[in-house]
């Protein structure tokens, strides 16, 4: 039988219901005693249709002894700050816990796995994050202990403490102050990735409203922080579709890699250290720069200095405020 679930969890949702009741249906069956759930706004008439289904379908069935507390916006906010806003009410109230969104489909295992380790680390400010995912498959790194440590940060999935959260700089107001700081430039692993980064933070602290998970590994960064990954890939992304908000194009080792169920009694690592290894498999497979970006090293200044100003005007009209 499975053990109810001690630890909070925060279902961030918004207008898709099928995957919505796929990964409600993983929630039900660890019966967490507190149940929190964030949800954006519609952006139309039509999409309202759609958000008051998936939000009438949770509530109908909690059919659980739990404590609910909801945060259902009326107004659109973006993914950025509906999601960032929902986990500082989330941490308002919590000093841990797990956080899933709609389209996140959890093992069992993940479950026991976040509550185990967030006991383990609650007072160890280096640990700010721990993640369901491992997309070490195919050649990538593999560990003999239930799980490793590493600098990135993804969001299918994962849990972390209130003491972390608190730092999240959603603005990127220390990024000029890291930009030019000696230790922050030691964590990079070569020049490709520290490029790749730096453009991404310059975007971020313009237009930070587009997303935050990208400040999320800021925040690691600044803070000399670190994540826990599991040996084992314990949530599955289903969200691969046209309605999706930020996953409308998967990767190929996405789709390949499976969902496994990790053990109940975790082998822990006999130091933390940082997985370097690990984290350049990560970098190859998820940051690495694309054709476009390559294109655009080939580009002579005055080229680039049109491209990046086409590129500003772009997303300053996508996510003006």
């Amino acid at each position: 039988m499975q053990k109810k679930l001690n630890t909070p969890v925060l279902f961030l949702v918004f207008n898709r219901l099928d995957t919505t009741k796929q990964v409600f249906g993983e929630i039900r069956k660890v019966e967490p005693k507190k149940l929190y759930i964030g949800a954006d706004g519609p952006r139309n008439r039509e999409e309202k249709l759609k958000t008051d289904a998936v939000r009438k379908f949770i509530l109908d069935n909690i059919d659980w002894n739990c404590e609910v507390k909801t945060l259902f916006r009326k107004k659109n906010l973006g993914c950025g700050r509906a999601v960032s806003s929902a986990i500082n009410w989330f941490f308002k109230h919590e000093e841990m816990g797990i956080i899933l969104e709609d389209d996140c489909f959890p093992n069992p295992s993940f479950f026991s796995f976040c509550e185990d380790l967030l006991d383990k680390y609650a007072d160890n400010e280096q640990i700010m994050y721990i993640s369901g995912n491992n997309f070490q498959y195919n050649g990538g790194v593999k560990v003999k202990e239930s799980y490793f440590f590493s600098k990135y940060s993804h969001i299918w999935g994962w849990a972390t403490w209130r003491r972390a959260w608190k730092k999240h700089d959603f603005k990127m107001k220390n990024w000029p102050k890291a930009k030019s700081d000696s230790k922050f430039n030691n964590l990079f692993d070569s020049k490709e990735e520290k490029e790749r980064f730096y453009w991404w933070f310059d975007q971020m602290k313009l237009y930070p409203f587009s997303t935050w998970d990208v400040q999320w590994v800021f925040t690691l960064w600044s803070n000399n922080g670190l994540a826990i990954y599991p040996n084992k890939n314990l949530v599955k992304n289903i969200g691969f579709s046209n309605t999706s908000t930020n996953t409308q194009v998967s990767r190929g080792f996405i789709l390949q890699t499976p969902l496994e169920s990790m053990s109940k009694k975790l082998i822990h690592p006999k130091e933390i250290k940082r997985n370097v290894a690990a984290d350049k498999v990560t970098f190859n497979r998820w940051f690495k720069r694309g054709l476009v970006l390559k294109v655009f090293d080939i580009l002579s200044p005055n080229l680039k200095k049109y491209a990046r100003k086409i590129y500003s005007i772009f997303l300053k009209l996508r996510y003006k405020s």
